[in-house]
Order: C-alpha cells, then structure tokens, then sequence
C-alpha cells in the first residue's frame, strides 16, 4: 500500500522526494521542521488550503475542502460541537450487548450517524437500512471509475464536469442525505419537543443564533456537507483503528490485563451513566491513552514519561496545526469508550484463523490483508467468535 511505498522512497531518496499523481506533480517530505512549517508557521500565508481534487459538488462547502475565509468561518462555527459523550455511551452499550461479526464497523456507523443526523440507524442490527446503505456507498470509493480516472489524468475536465453535476461522490448518497438535513430541520423547527444536542441541532441552533447576523452561521448546504465529510472521514478510519487495538490486545495477553485492571480500578460498577465524568475519567486513564495511540508503534513511547519527548511533527495521525482534523478529540474518544466498554465485559484471544503477525493490505486504507478473526472471551467466561 501507500505506506510501504513512502517508506521504500524514504530509505531510497532521503527526506524529500518528487512523485506524479496522474498528471499532478506531488512533493514528498518527511523533514519534521518542514512539516512543521508547512502545517504551522506559513500555514495562513502559503498553505492554507489542501490539494484540489474534483468535481465534488456542494461538497466543496465541507471542512475538509472548504478554502480560505470560508473555511475559517466553518471552522470557528464548528469548534464547539465535537461534546456528545452520552450519545457515544449509548452506542458503547449496544455494542455489548451485540458483540460478534463486523461489530465494530457497525458500531463506527451508529456513532457517527446519531452523533451528525440524531438518527438511530441500528446498523448493528438492520444492515439493510437505507440511511446505512447510502452512507457505506459514500465510503466505497472505487478508484478504477471513469470520473476519479479522468479527473485524474485530466484535470482541467473538473470544470466540465462541475457544471454536469458530475461528482465523484455517488449522487444518489448526496442527494438523499442533503434532503435528509433540509427535511429533518424543518421538523425540528415546528416541534416544540427538546431535541438532543447532536451536531445537527447545535447547527441549527447556530442558525437562529445572533451569530446569524455577523455571517458565521453555517448555510442548510454547508451543514449537509459537514454532516457527510463526518460519515466519509470517520467510519472506516475508527472501524479500522478498533480492529488494529483490539488484535494488539488479543496478541500482547499482559498488555490487556494491565488495561482491564486499569478499567476496573476506574470503573468498577461497569454501568452506564457515567457519562458527565468521563471526559476526567479518561484522562487519568494512562494505559488507556498509550494503548489508543499505538498501534503500530509501540506503545510504551505514549506513556506520560516519554510522550513529551516525541517530536508532534513525527507522529501525525490526525495532522497539525489550524488545519488539523478537527474531530480529534471527538475519534479518540469514541475510541476509548468502545474499548472500556468491550474490555469491561469481555478479552479477546488468538485462533487458529487469526493471521499472526498481521499483513496490511495493499489497499489505499491502512488496513488488514485478512479479516481479523479472535476468540471472544466474556469475562463470565463464555467463549465465541468474532
């Protein structure tokens, strides 16, 4: 995959390197004080903006693609709604009380379509839903269609297809949940009920607010938009960071015990409703926070000894600097939660089927050559798979 590649370029050509997407001339580096100034120090001057890549419709409005003054505005308009812990601990407890197969990827959808729409998809037991089908067709991106294709050899095509109303995003995926926000609004403006603060809401809100009138409210387009980039930038990336931890416990037996103990002392009446102090709970929780962050590099760097040593412009995994993925906190949380909540209530083994050690795929994700196959142990010591 693409991060085998880098690293054969790195060894190969040093810290810099020239490559070509198609047509378009792409710039390598791996310098921590040169990444540091391009996502930093000329961040507003020079490179304010990311890499073009058309036609995308209205999505053109989303935080991720949006440029200059407008994204600024979306930014700041956006900032304070990444706060839904109780809805996240809702999703945590379904996903105990229905752990097997593909769980986490469906857990990954519900907490990112209850936390963006409101809506309980109840992916994890209704995969045939629409709301779920249209959002997982956003996500399955195939790089061989003719657009992403032509786009990429030939660029000045974006244009043209633009006024097409050509994307490379599946129309009928856009076009539904574009209703959707329109539609849902609407009915949360004439209902008298309170509706739970989920993204949506705290938008529209932010639309009647008085920051209407200064041009920081956020249009029902930009809003559909927003509430898609969340759907296109988390499902797949916490689906597939859940997998990489749970396999590293299953495979380092004494790193989860030392987590579960840890759980325990934290939590120990394993019940919901805790949800107002978690934010305080998770950060005293050290094992926790080195074991959500390592992955595939050694997690005993994250402790608090050692983690002010490492250089922030060396380890990137949501970027840096004003343009940084303003869901941090939101991923890494919604993480945490789904591993207390799964480590409360059961551990996780080796079979015969799970690939030891682990092949990454040559797919454009980081993710595993095989399905990740363990034995799931209820900690009442009931065995099944997973």
């Amino acid at each position: 995959g693409i991060w085998k590649f880098d690293l054969e370029c790195q060894q190969k050509y040093g810290k810099m390197w020239g490559i070509y997407d198609g047509r378009q001339p792409l710039l390598a580096i791996t310098d921590p004080e040169m990444i540091k100034t391009v996502l930093v120090k000329e961040c507003y001057s020079t490179f304010t903006n990311r890499r073009t890549f058309g036609p995308v419709g209205f999505m053109d409005k989303a935080i991720s693609i949006a440029e200059d003054e407008e994204w600024k505005r979306i930014r700041t308009t956006m900032s304070p709604t990444f706060t839904n812990v109780p809805i996240i601990e809702q999703y945590g407890d379904v996903l105990v009380n229905t752990f097997y197969g593909n769980i986490l990827g469906a857990y990954s959808m519900d907490v990112i379509t209850g936390t963006s729409f409101g809506v309980n998809t109840d992916s994890l037991n209704k995969p045939q839903n629409s709301f779920v089908e249209k959002a997982k067709k956003l996500v399955r991106f195939n790089f061989l269609d003719p657009v992403i294709l032509s786009v990429v050899m030939f660029s000045f095509l974006t244009p043209l297809y633009e006024m097409l109303n050509i994307t490379i995003f599946p129309n009928d995926s856009m076009t539904f949940f574009k209703d959707f926000v329109i539609r849902t609004k609407g009915n949360r403006l004439e209902s008298n009920q309170k509706h739970r603060m989920d993204f949506l809401q705290r938008m529209i809100e932010s639309q009647n607010s008085k920051d209407s009138e200064s041009h920081k409210a956020m249009s029902d387009l930009e809003i559909a938009a927003q509430s898609i980039i969340f759907i296109f930038a988390g499902y797949e990336a916490t689906s597939n960071a859940l997998s990489f931890i749970i396999y590293e416990l299953a495979t380092n037996p004494d790193v989860q015990k030392k987590l579960q103990q840890e759980i325990d002392a934290a939590l120990p009446n394993k019940v919901s409703g805790w949800a107002l102090s978690t934010f305080d709970v998770l950060v005293e929780m050290e094992y926790l926070d080195m074991g959500s962050q390592w992955k595939f590099s050694g997690y005993t760097q994250f402790s608090k000894k050692n983690k002010d040593l490492i250089n922030p412009y060396v380890y990137l995994p949501f970027g840096n600097g004003p343009r940084n993925c303003i869901g941090m906190r939101f991923a890494l949380m919604n993480m945490k939660l789904a591993v207390i909540r799964l480590l409360q209530n059961f551990s996780f083994q080796p079979c015969e089927e799970t690939q030891i050690p682990m092949k990454l795929s040559t797919h454009v994700l980081l993710q595993s050559e095989r399905p990740i196959v363990l034995n799931v142990i209820s900690r009442d010591m009931t065995i099944s798979g997973a």
